[in-house]
Formats: structure tokens, C-alpha cells, sequence
């Protein structure tokens, strides 16, 4: 059974997509070896790598003699790996990964999905004992979520490295669902997020310092890194919110 499957650049439908089953291996770069991908740009060596596929993630190497190749997670929130060149063998454990190649001043790309990624049951509500503590207690259903949502929304729709909205770009996305938004409530929220979630102590116990910059790209780099907000939780967005309280 096929574990992985390779979008080659400017793949235009499935069957020109490369499914390889565990254990088996897929040669890429600009020579076209037989059964290979090819990668038809100068800048590419023309044995440029290796993939090798496992039931739940697969394996790069990189047979590069000078460039470093990234494999990024077009759903995280920018993580990514460095191959080093005649690094062999490197576990990749996206589900969904992008493979970045420099080539004499291109970056070109593909995409390898490992959609058998595997789940046990979460459920412990068996075990005896007092229930853990959750990690991050957040409303769904408050304004202050949808307004993390709105925050999250660019780089959630596949776009990583998107610049995040500016108060009057969330004000306009919000105000369907909340039409008395202003930009004090958003500025508001936003600093109730950074509280709640820790990134800053409560006004009644900061101690005098400089001033907490970068707060919105702070609140979605966590937000993103630990799936506070998923694609799915943009239903907030065309849904009215609760009233939360203040």
C-alpha cells in the first residue's frame, strides 16, 4: 500500500503525482533517472536527492555538494528543517511537507503528503485520579477567540510567512460577526490574549520595565505552534461570538 505520495512542481492533476509504498525510494533532480522526479531547472544537480518512504513519514537525503535543502509545514507556523548537504536519511515528520530547493537564484518546491499518519484514542476519562489540568483554557465561543482567529486566518489558509492584520484589517474581518468592533475592544482583546495565555504578567503584578512589543506575532507564533486555532475554528469568523466577559 502506497505511504506517500510526491507533487511534483506544477503538478496539474493526480496522475501525474509519484506514489511510493514503505521502504520503496524515489531518486529526484535534473537527470531524470528512470521512475525518478525530474526537476527540469540548470541550477538543480542532477542527482539532487532522495527520498524514502515509511508507513507514517518518510526520509530525505540530501546528495548536494553546496546547497541546504528545507523541508517546511505549510499548516504550522513556519516550522521547518535544514538538511545539510550529504546528510542521509533524515526523518521528516510533516504530514503535509514542502521541499524547498535553491537553484542559482530560484527557490523551487514540491510536495510530499504521509497521509497514514497514525492516532490512538486520547480518551482517559478511565484512569483514577484527578483530570490534568488543560494547557490552555480558551472559550471558542468568546470574542477574544474570534479575535485570535482573525489574528491566525493568513497563515492558516496556507500562507506561513503572511504578514498579520493590522486592528483595522481585523476590525473589517470581525465586524460581520460583531458589528460594534472598535478598535479600543480589538487593542482590548488582544491585550486580554497575551494575559490569558501567559505571555505577559497581569497589569497588577507587572513589574515597571520597557514595553512588551510584538505582542500579535507572539499570540499566533504560540497559538499556531500548539493548535490553539485550527483551519476548522475559522467557523468563528461567520459566526456570531458569545459575549465575553470583561
Amino acid at each position: 500500500m502506497y505511504s506517500v505520495i510526491v507533487v511534483p512542481p506544477m503538478c496539474g492533476s493526480a496522475e501525474d503525482q509519484v506514489r511510493i509504498a514503505a521502504g520503496e525510494r524515489l531518486v529526484f533532480g535534473r537527470a531524470g533517472t528512470d521512475g525518478g522526479l525530474t526537476i527540469d531547472h540548470a541550477g538543480v544537480p542532477r542527482v539532487a536527492g532522495e527520498i524514502t518512504a515509511h508507513r507514517s513519514f518518510w526520509l530525505l537525503s540530501n546528495l548536494s555538494e553546496d546547497q541546504t535543502y528545507v523541508v517546511e509545514n505549510p499548516e504550522g507556523a513556519g516550522e521547518h528543517l535544514k538538511i545539510a548537504p550529504g546528510r542521509l536519511e533524515a526523518p521528516v515528520p510533516f504530514e503535509f511537507a514542502r521541499v524547498v530547493l535553491p537553484a542559482a537564484g530560484d527557490l523551487l518546491s514540491f510536495d510530499v503528503w504521509a497521509p497514514r499518519h497514525a492516532f490512538r484514542s486520547a480518551d482517559r476519562r478511565g484512569l483514577p485520579g484527578a483530570a490534568t489540568a488543560p494547557a490552555f483554557a480558551l472559550d471558542r465561543t468568546s470574542r477574544y477567540f474570534a479575535v485570535l482567529a482573525a489574528l491566525c486566518e493568513p497563515r492558516l489558509r496556507g500562507e506561513p510567512h503572511a504578514p498579520l492584520p493590522a486592528v483595522e484589517q481585523l476590525m473589517e474581518r470581525l465586524r460581520p460577526v460583531w458589528p460594534a468592533v472598535s478598535r479600543s475592544s480589538v487593542y482590548w482583546n488582544i491585550d486580554y490574549l497575551a494575559v490569558k495565555l501567559r505571555l505577559r504578567p497581569r497589569p497588577d503584578t507587572a513589574e515597571p520595565g520597557p514595553r512588551v512589543n510584538g505582542k500579535k506575532e507572539s499570540l499566533v507564533s504560540l497559538a499556531l505552534r500548539f493548535d490553539l486555532v485550527r483551519e476548522d475554528d475559522l467557523v468563528v469568523l461567520a459566526t456570531p461570538a458569545g459575549e465575553v466577559v470583561r
